[in-house]
């Protein structure tokens, strides 16, 4: 069994400002590709929440913060455009369109000003707690 000074010494793990500040921009990034790309909202309403719940918790509080209101503009307008869309009549190619056009004048300059204050709003390194190794068994 190793003693206390054969253990490798543990590091401590820094997440970047710059990883930081990019990974607060991923989900309003999304946004503007998938409405601005018909079939993706559909895909992107999928993928997103998964970028939600992993971003929303990351260490940085404000990466979470950015990330909650991406989801907000998102989800409001696809909660709005699918259940209206519902009721079109089925050669209703018009009323689809201007759905489709609603939403992107509410999410693309909604998210590109979320992503202009992100990479304007200051970012620091985190320094994360050096993540302790553990033993292995002895049976292993």
């Amino acid at each position: 069994m190793p003693s206390q000074s054969d253990r490798p010494e543990s590091r401590e793990r820094v997440i970047k400002a710059s990883s930081s500040r990019f990974a607060a921009m991923h989900m309003d990034i999304g946004n503007i590709v998938s409405i601005l790309l018909p079939p993706l909202p559909v895909l992107w309403f999928g993928l997103s929440m998964l970028v939600f719940a992993l971003h929303r918790h990351h260490p940085d509080h404000k990466v979470g913060d950015y990330t909650r209101w991406a989801g907000y503009r998102f989800y409001a307008v696809m909660g709005l455009i699918i259940p209206v869309g519902t009721f079109f009549p089925g050669d209703a190619w018009m009323a689809w369109l201007i759905a489709w056009v609603l939403g992107i004048l509410v999410i693309v300059p909604w998210s590109a000003w979320s992503i202009v204050r992100a990479s304007r709003d200051h970012w620091e390194d985190i320094v994360l707690p050096p993540v302790e190794e553990e033993e292995e068994p002895e049976h292993v």
